[in-house]
């Protein structure tokens, strides 16, 4: 399998195949320096651009220098990500045609204040990367917001245009 970056309606770069992907079939590895969730945190915190993918729990990130940090995140998506062994990979959840975007629901769970709006345009669109259970969550808490701000993950995480994002239904940090 050949895998390509370029210009994306989702986001303005993407990752796409040049030739069928079986469904099942591991599509990427997202690879990078490992760095703590404080270390991270600390190496980005003005960046409005990162690629940390988190691990486990979340105390330790992947800083993403790989073909899969720009797989763009879609509510519809063709691959999903897995951890196995503190490795992280993408797999088809369906036949990829030759040509296609490749997408993964980066369920986020974290990312304080920020939307993390969703531009992925399919029809089951929840308007946000972050996870269904995440919107739930947040629509409880939303009246008691004013209460305290928990203490959690700061800008630590994968983001893309400009947004803060977890990543791939991992406990992760955001992304």
């Amino acid at each position: 399998m050949a895998l390509i970056i370029r210009s994306s309606a989702i986001h303005a770069a993407g990752c796409y195949t040049t030739t069928p992907i079986r469904k099942g079939a591991r599509v990427a590895e997202y690879t990078g320096h490992r760095l703590t969730k404080a270390e991270a945190d600390q190496a980005y915190e003005a960046s409005p651009i990162t690629y940390l993918f988190g691990l486990g729990c979340g105390e330790e990130v992947i800083d993403g220098h790989c073909m899969a940090m720009f797989i763009n995140h879609s509510c519809a998506a063709n691959c999903e990500s897995s951890e196995e062994d503190g490795r992280v990979w993408i797999t088809a959840l369906r036949r990829i045609e030759a040509g296609e975007e490749i997408t993964y629901d980066y369920c986020l769970y974290d990312g304080g204040d920020d939307e993390a709006a969703c531009n992925c345009g399919a029809k089951s669109c929840r308007g946000t990367m972050y996870s269904p259970q995440e919107v739930k969550r947040r629509r409880q808490a939303a009246p008691k917001k004013a209460l305290k701000k928990p203490a959690g993950l700061k800008k630590i995480a994968k983001k893309k245009r400009g947004q803060s994002k977890t990543g791939g239904g991992l406990k992760s940090v955001q992304i």
